[in-house]
């Protein structure tokens, strides 16, 4: 039986960054895992849609697909947006949703791959604090997973780590990207590092980009990096294991 399509699943955005960025990811992810046949779609913005990538597959004879979100928590587009597109395909397709892609090691080994690209050695580490500049959300499981690997990540040796958000801030909840570098600075971090826990660039990227002119290191997004197309195998093969297994394979 031939393995499930990837269909990986991503927002779009109207910055041509963003699909460009995608791409070199699907192509990453391809070129780890020869003979796996991925597709990309996008809920907004950028062609091809998800639905229209379904509907070519299933003109094709395809019949089963691991549909994965290119997101990084858990919020409105994976719980909402993705499962209604899913729902909508043409009825002969066997379609499982993966989980996102965080949290997990791996992604942290891709921020510090980024730091490490922008400058800073394993020796700044105990004197450097970090800010977790991530898109935002309003779901508190996103804000929770956000806050998690800000603390997990604190404990791999660096002064310290801030969750930080692009989008607008709730109150008591995690602050702006501008805001965590001041705290860091006031708690006497001799160096701050902005490192973007987002995939693409895009609007709220450059947001953390303006949020971060008081940092002395500012990381690159986590793109088309070895680690996130790691993950993404991750995440097919824990899908596709359920959908073969239904099948009798």
């Amino acid at each position: 039986m031939r393995r499930p399509v990837l269909l990986v699943v991503a927002h779009g955005s109207r910055d041509p960054r963003h699909a460009a960025t995608v791409h070199d990811l699907v192509r990453r992810v391809r070129a780890q895992r020869p003979g796996l046949r991925v597709e990309t779609g996008f809920l907004d913005f950028n062609v091809p849609s998800v639905g229209a990538v379904l509907r070519s597959l299933d003109a094709e004879g395809v019949r089963d697909v691991v549909a994965l979100p290119l997101l990084l928590t858990r919020a409105f587009h994976a719980k909402a947006d993705i499962p209604a597109v899913l729902a909508e395909a043409p009825p002969r397709l066997r379609i499982r949703q993966a989980d996102v892609l965080g949290p997990s090691p791996l992604l942290l080994a891709a921020l510090e791959r980024r730091l490490h690209e922008a400058g800073l050695t394993p020796a700044d580490r105990s004197s450097t604090g970090v800010v977790l500049a991530s898109a935002g959300s309003s779901d508190p499981e996103a804000i929770a997973v956000i806050a998690d690997v800000a603390r997990e990540w604190r404990y791999t040796g660096w002064c310290a780590v801030r969750p930080a958000f692009a989008s607008a801030v709730i109150p008591g909840g995690v602050p702006r990207t501008e805001d965590a570098v001041r705290e860091l600075r006031e708690l006497g971090c001799a160096r701050v590092a902005v490192a973007p826990y987002v995939l693409a660039p895009g609007r709220l990227p450059d947001r953390i980009a303006r949020g971060a002119a008081g940092a002395d290191v500012l990381a690159d997004v986590l793109g088309p990096s070895p680690e996130v197309a790691q993950v993404l195998l991750e995440r097919y093969d824990a899908a596709r294991t359920p959908l073969l297994t239904a099948l009798g394979a």
